[in-house]
C-alpha cells in the first residue's frame, strides 16, 4: 500500500479521498489554491501546499506545480479525485515518469475512452449495443446529412472529447443540421481544444442508467449495480438514485454484463462508469464510460456497502480488488441530491459567497459529503457544488420520505447565496418522479412550462 497520497482535486472529493487515504493509514498532501487556503481539506490534510492562484489553468490544472508539490512532499500516489486532471491520460504518464503512481487506469486506456467516437468504435467491438450513427468523427455537413437522412430526426450532435454534458446538440429538423454541425464544432474546439464532432440518433423518452464497475491487474472485473441519473439540467445531473425504480433483476444482469465486457475488452483498470440509455422497452444502448470515480457513487456505496475510493487505492497500489460478483448484493434504496450554490430560477445561475448558515442534517441513514462549514466561502472560479445529500431507506418510498426530512433540515444562507435544496423538495413531491417514470426531459421540460407543474 501506499505511505502516502497527494490528491490532485479541492472541495468534497479531495476531503472523501482524504478520509478513504486516513482509514488505510497512508498520509495525506493537500494542494490547494489560494482561494481555498482555508478549506476543510487543507485543515485535515497531514500537509499542504499552496499550487497558485485560484484561476483553475494555474493551479488545479497547473502540471508542473502538482508534480512538484508531490515530490517535494515524498508523495508516492496522486488520486485526481473527478474533473480537473482525473482524465487526462498526459498527467498520468508524467505522473509515470517522475515515479509516482496515478491512482485511475492506464493512460493508454484514458486516451481511448476520452475520445468518445473511439469508445463507440471499441464498445460496438466488444458487442455492446450502440445507437444509430457514426463511429469515427464527421468531416462535413454533407455527411452529417446523409446520415441523418438514414436514421431520421431527431439526432444528436457531440463533441468526441467532450464530457459533463458540455458539447452536446440536438437537432430536430434537416434545415438546422448545417449550422448546428458548424456551431457544435466550433463550441468542442473552444472547451475541450478539439474541433471533432460525431452523430447519433437522438432517442427521446428515454432514461439514463449508469454502471459502476471496478477492476484490477488480476483479471476481476466487476459490477456494482446500477444508478439512474435521469433528473437533469441542461444534460447535467440534479439527482441520483440506485437501483433504478425501472430496472429489474434480468435487465440489471444484462446491463452489468454489458458492462463488465466493455471494460474488459480495453483492459481497464480501477473504478469506471459505463453510460447507458434505456428505453421504455426495456432497451440499452451504451453513451459512454467514464474513466473515474464518478460524484454521484456515495448511492452505491450506500446500497452495496462498498468504500469504492478504498477499493480505487488498494487496485492502483497492485493489490487484488476485494469483492467478487457473486459477493456484491444490493440492499435497500438511495438518493443523492447535488446542493449546488445555484439561483435555479435564473437559469442556475452560480452565486458565490460567504455561507452565514449551514445548519447540515442528520439522523439515521442520512450521509452528507461536503467540504462547507459555517462561515466558509463559495468562491466564483469553480464548480458550484457545496454538499451532496445522500439518503438510504429500505425500500424507495422510504428513502423518498427520508430524504424530504433531511431536505427540510438543510438550512444554508447567506448574502447572494441561492441554493437547489428548494427545487429538490418539488421534484421529490412531483407525482412523476415519485412514480419513478420521469425520462432526462422531465426536469427541462418542467423548468420551461411545458411539463406538469409540481
Amino acid at each position: 500500500m501506499f505511505r502516502k497520497v497527494l490528491v490532485a482535486n479541492r472541495g468534497e472529493i479531495a476531503l472523501r479521498v482524504l478520509r478513504a487515504c486516513k482509514e488505510l493509514g497512508i498520509r495525506t498532501v493537500a494542494v490547494y489554491s489560494t482561494a481555498d487556503a482555508d478549506s476543510l481539506p487543507v485543515r485535515l490534510a497531514d500537509e499542504a501546499v499552496c499550487i497558485g492562484p485560484p484561476a483553475p489553468r494555474l493551479s488545479y490544472l497547473n502540471v508542473p506545480n502538482i508534480i512538484g508539490a508531490a515530490l517535494k512532499t515524498g508523495a508516492d500516489a496522486i488520486h485526481p479525485g473527478y474533473g480537473f486532471l482525473s482524465e487526462d491520460p498526459y498527467f498520468a504518464e508524467i505522473c509515470a515518469d517522475n515515479g509516482i503512481t496515478f491512482v485511475g487506469p492506464p493512460p493508454e486506456v484514458m486516451e481511448h475512452l476520452g475520445d468518445k467516437s473511439t469508445a463507440r468504435k471499441l464498445m460496438q467491438d466488444a458487442g455492446l449495443p450502440l445507437l444509430p450513427g457514426t463511429v469515427s468523427p464527421i468531416v462535413s455537413a454533407e455527411e452529417a446529412l446523409a446520415l441523418a437522412d438514414e436514421i431520421g430526426y431527431p439526432v444528436v450532435l457531440k463533441a468526441s472529447a467532450g464530457g459533463g454534458g458540455r458539447g452536446i446538440t440536438v437537432v430536430q429538423r434537416r434545415e438546422d443540421l448545417p449550422e448546428a454541425v458548424r456551431a457544435t464544432r466550433a463550441s468542442a474546439q473552444a472547451l475541450f481544444k478539439d474541433a471533432a464532432i460525431y452523430l447519433e440518433k437522438y432517442l427521446t423518452g428515454a432514461r439514463h442508467i449508469e454502471v459502476q464497475v471496478m477492476a484490477d491487474d488480476y483479471g476481476t472485473v466487476v459490477h456494482l449495480g446500477e444508478r439512474d441519473c435521469s433528473v437533469q439540467r441542461r444534460k447535467q445531473k440534479l439527482i441520483e438514485e440506485s437501483p433504478s425504480p425501472v430496472v429489474d433483476a434480468d435487465l440489471r444482469a444484462r446491463i452489468g454484463q454489458a458492462a463488465v465486457d466493455g471494460a474488459r475488452s480495453v483492459g481497464y483498470r480501477g473504478a469506471g462508469t459505463m453510460e447507458f440509455l434505456l428505453d421504455g422497452e426495456g432497451r440499452f444502448w451504451f453513451m459512454e464510460m467514464n474513466a473515474r470515480i464518478q460524484v454521484e457513487h456515495p448511492v452505491t456505496e450506500m446500497v452495496t456497502g462498498v468504500d469504492l475510493v478504498r477499493e480505487q487505492l488498494r487496485v492502483a497500489a497492485g493489490e487484488p480488488m476485494s469483492l467478487r460478483q457473486e459477493t456484491i448484493d444490493l440492499r435497500g434504496h438511495a438518493i443523492e441530491c447535488r446542493i449546488n450554490a445555484e439561483n435555479t430560477t435564473a437559469g442556475f445561475a452560480p452565486t458565490p459567497g460567504r455561507l452565514d448558515r449551514f445548519d447540515v442534517p442528520g439522523g439515521p441513514w442520512v450521509r452528507l459529503d461536503t467540504h462547507c462549514l459555517t462561515g466558509s466561502r463559495v468562491p466564483p472560479y469553480y464548480d458550484s457544488l457545496i454538499a451532496k445529500l445522500i439518503v438510504w431507506g429500505p425500500d424507495r418510498d422510504a428513502a423518498l420520505d427520508r430524504m424530504a426530512r433531511a431536505l427540510d433540515e438543510f438550512q444554508i444562507e447567506g448574502r447572494g447565496v441561492h441554493t437547489t435544496i428548494e427545487l429538490h423538495r418539488r421534484v421529490l413531491e412531483h407525482p412523476e418522479f415519485r412514480a419513478g417514470s420521469v425520462t432526462t426531459q422531465f426536469l427541462d421540460q418542467y423548468l420551461s412550462g411545458n411539463g406538469t407543474p409540481p
